[in-house]
């Protein structure tokens, strides 16, 4: 897994060790950051005890094409082999054009598009000897609405350029029968990111935990990668095909609405039976 110090990627990689999987964590945090809990060996520490798995924490910038090589053949050496690869690595600017510098653009990007296709791209010998290879990319459907541009149009570029490789790979390794999947929230999700950059604590009243994000990946990896690939995923939507009608669980104690999540599109909402209303756009 690319990042998954906190957050989502740390909840579904916690949630994959309780089921018994060994786990490794690419990331960048060392040092504890003053408004970003969690490191890759505090993340590994957690996964630990989440579980039957083992972590193994990885020092990696995923911009880094040399580090990305030393990280997977570490898991290998130390695992075997790979047969899930999650691209959960982002970075973020809601900025417009006038405002997102070149240095920030280039970032989004580099971590973004091409760090999920460097990943993707440096783990496919491995996925390709496993019997059930998954790669999950958490990024949003590919919903060319102008109201996502808009407002921070190198952020969408970034992010959408992860649901592209899904897109594309999906299709060039379907023969290989390697899964090749994206993950989005319906609903904003309690992150970090959500309290320091996007908002605040009155913010993730209306979000659900990351809970949610960590049972509908493990309900997709679950599935037969011959049959399951291509489609850009709904948290609330996958759950719903395993049979959960009831979502109390993931909501925040004290909340009494929840709010969508960039990038969901309208027709997700109409077929939806959870009232959500349109806070991120």
């Amino acid at each position: 897994m690319s990042g998954g110090s906190r957050g989502i990627g740390l909840a579904i990689a916690k949630a994959a060790a309780a089921k018994g999987a060994n786990v490794a964590i690419a990331a960048k945090t060392a040092e504890p950051h003053p408004k970003l809990p969690g490191t890759v060996f505090t993340a590994a520490d957690e996964i630990n005890a989440a579980g039957a798995g083992q972590a193994l924490g990885l020092l990696c910038d995923i911009r880094d094409e040399q580090q990305v090589e030393e990280a997977i053949s570490r898991t290998v050496e130390t695992f075997g082999g790979i047969d899930i690869c999650i691209n959960n690595a982002s970075a973020v600017s809601l900025t417009g054009t006038a405002e997102t510098s070149m240095k920030r653009y280039d970032l989004m990007n580099e971590v973004n598009t091409r760090g999920t296709y460097l990943v993707s791209r440096t783990a496919l010998p491995y996925l390709a000897a496993a019997e059930q290879a998954h790669i999950l990319n958490l990024s949003p459907p590919l919903d060319m609405n102008p109201k996502w541009f808009k407002k921070h149009v190198a952020y969408t570029i970034a992010k959408y350029g992860m649901s592209m490789c899904v897109l594309g790979m999906a299709e060039e390794f379907r023969d290989r029968q390697i899964a090749v999947n994206a993950l989005w929230p319906l609903t904003a999700i309690d992150t970090a990111a959500v309290r320091n950059v996007i908002g605040d604590d009155q913010m993730a009243l209306m979000c659900r935990k990351p809970s949610i994000m960590a049972d509908a990946a493990m309900a997709i990896f679950s599935r037969d990668p011959a049959n399951c690939t291509g489609n850009f995923f709904i948290d609330e939507e996958v759950l719903r095909e395993e049979g959960v009608t009831d979502f109390s669980a993931y909501q925040q104690e004290g909340a009494t609405r929840l709010m969508a999540d960039f990038f969901v599109p309208d027709e997700v909402f109409e077929r939806s039976p959870t009232h959500v209303v349109h806070g991120i756009d």
